[in-house]
């Protein structure tokens, strides 16, 4: 056994001390942020991911500056002690559990310090548990938040304060998905991979509503909801409902051209209209990297800056399909926000036309 710092809380989730976590090899236990300005300008995302069984934590801080996105990614063995919320330049701090946050980041010419205070009380997802023919490929709780940001984000010496209004969304979630090493053994004859994902935390003048959607290669729905969180709401006073979103391909792409969401609010449906202002490559932050996934083993220390051209990404390839495009956003009925529209699509979607594992619309 190995005793650590969280066995001084009140955290333990089985009979063995904090350090293990169940037996899945899969289990993970992850922080991730995004913000921009009012504008949908400055965009930038972190993520942090802790793997017990792996003995690996790694963390991203990724920002786009004049269509460029300007990322650091770290990697260390954890060594067992889940408390330490450091991967090299990049820490978490949690100020206030479950309302106020601090990421700083110090490395390869990327320095941040940014506070994150909840707009309102998070909301919990419904259990995303989710198989591939026999296999398990997810089973995990989410938690997710919009708020606002205040500091600074310097690039290669050039800083800027968090402009008047940045705002954005972070979520905690825990539990057991693909991470690390790919698994190789085959699934079976006749079992077709894939993941249909959409997600959109929006932030308006005094609410925040967020919407999202798992589906099956057919389009039916096996995890999806909405939630209207007024600001300020305690967790009873969030407003769950349903959505349904239209949204088509951007051409030869598996990425987003717009799209219109209509939600069942309390004085009635509403319908909320998208129009990206940019794409952030979420690669950038380790997801579907083939270098920098997560959870894969780097060594006992491993620090790397990488930047790229948001446009010469190639939308072809798979480590693209995975995207978050800050948008406008326009209600009916409550006026003009901001917020993303993430999608991820792998494998065949037949709503939208996608017959093979990497076809484009």
């Amino acid at each position: 056994m190995v005793l650590t710092k969280g066995d001084d809380f009140p955290l333990h989730q089985t009979p063995e001390p904090v350090a293990y976590a169940g037996t899945d090899r899969n289990f993970y236990d992850r922080y991730f942020f995004n913000g921009y300005g009012p504008d949908g300008s400055e965009f930038f995302a972190i993520a942090l991911g802790i793997y017990p069984h792996l003995n690996v934590a790694d963390a991203h801080f990724s920002i786009i500056r004049d269509g460029v996105q300007h990322c650091v990614h770290a990697s260390r063995e954890l060594g067992m002690e889940r408390m330490d919320m450091a991967v090299g330049p990049i820490r978490i701090e949690v100020l206030e559990p479950l309302q106020k946050l601090r990421v700083t980041v110090d490395g390869e010419g990327i320095k941040a310090d940014l506070t994150f205070t909840g707009r309102a009380f998070p909301i919990e997802e419904p259990r995303f548990i989710h198989r591939i023919g026999p296999r398990t490929f997810m089973d995990y709780t989410r938690m997710t938040q919009n708020g606002r940001y205040t500091g600074w984000i310097e690039v290669d010496g050039v800083r800027r304060d968090c402009a008047p209004g940045t705002t954005g969304t972070r979520d905690r979630s825990w539990g057991v998905r693909p991470v690390g090493t790919r698994d190789e053994q085959p699934h079976g004859e006749g079992v077709m991979p894939g993941f249909f994902w959409q997600w959109t935390p929006l932030n308006f003048a005094d609410r925040s509503v967020f919407f999202h959607a798992n589906a099956d290669a057919e389009g039916h729905m096996w995890n999806t909801r909405a939630v209207i969180a007024p600001d300020g709401s305690a967790a009873a006073g969030l407003i769950e409902t349903e959505g349904r979103m239209a949204a088509p391909l951007l051409a030869e792409t598996r990425w987003p051209d717009g799209g219109s969401l209509t939600i069942d609010g309390a004085d009635g449906p509403e319908t909320l209209t998208f129009t990206p202002l940019g794409r952030f490559q979420m690669r950038g932050i380790g997801y579907t990297s083939p270098k920098w996934n997560h959870g894969l083993y780097h060594g006992r220390l491993v620090v790397e800056r990488e930047d790229f051209g948001i446009e010469q990404c190639s939308p072809g390839a798979m480590d693209n399909f995975h995207v978050q495009l800050p948008c406008k956003v326009v209600s009916d009925r409550h006026g003009e926000g901001v917020g993303v529209f993430e999608q991820l699509i792998i494998g065949p979607y037949q709503p939208m036309g996608l017959t093979g594992f990497m076809d484009l619309g």
